[in-house]
């Protein structure tokens, strides 16, 4: 289905994206950096709003791709902004 491609590609490029931006910083450099912390949790935030719109049968057909974690990880970062965990962040991308 072209939606789901076109989902995807979004989610692959903003899994670039996040870790293009990781790669520029160690862990404790990323902890001081606010712009690299909003960098990458907006690239998760995309990951996951588009991972939520992903088809039904798409996600059926992939179960080894654990779907409810990374919309989890969405709802998380954006309904619960202030108790982010940047290491839960930072090895998130980096695993």
């Amino acid at each position: 289905m072209w939606r789901d491609d076109a989902l995807l590609l979004d989610m692959l490029n903003a899994a670039t994206e996040a870790v293009s931006f990781a790669a520029e910083v160690d862990q404790p450099q990323f902890r001081a950096s606010r712009l690299h912390q909003h960098a990458v949790i907006r690239c998760l935030t995309v990951i996951g709003e588009a991972a939520s719109k992903v088809s039904r049968e798409f996600r059926n057909q992939h179960p080894e791709i654990e779907w409810q974690d990374i919309v989890g990880m969405r709802h998380r970062l954006v309904h619960n902004y202030g108790a982010i965990k940047l290491d839960v962040v930072w090895g998130a991308v980096h695993t």
